[in-house]
């Protein structure tokens, strides 16, 4: 399985990026969807998640501001981001779940896609 992210690059405060996450197979085919972010020194947080039923969390940091959501003709789950602020400053990558028979759970993460909030 490969995740492809994209859509990131440098903004102004109060500005909006959307990043997308397209997957090699069906997005639905995956328990949850997610952004994470890692920004430098500090340890990888969730952005925000998306279920197969369509169920979404977002981190506090983000809600109100940050929206995610998939897009089934793209085969993508995408990011919107507005009124970014400096802290949101991050490499953004993309992540998938799929939970098998039994025990069995497979994590796949793409690679990130630089995300930058000038003051």
């Amino acid at each position: 399985v490969q995740l492809q992210a994209s859509g990131g690059g440098l903004v102004q405060a109060g500005g909006s990026l959307r990043l997308s996450c397209a997957a090699s197979r069906s997005i639905f085919s995956f328990n949850t969807m997610a952004w994470y972010r890692q920004a430098p020194g500090k340890v990888r947080e969730l952005v925000a998640a998306i279920t197969s039923s369509g169920d979404t969390n977002y981190a506090d940091s983000v809600k109100g501001r940050f929206s995610i959501s998939r897009d089934s003709a793209a085969n993508t789950v995408n990011l919107q981001m507005n009124s970014l602020k400096p802290e949101d400053t991050a490499a953004y990558l993309c992540y998938a779940l799929y939970r098998g028979k039994g025990w069995d759970a497979y994590n796949y993460w793409g690679q990130g896609t630089l995300v930058t909030v000038s003051s």
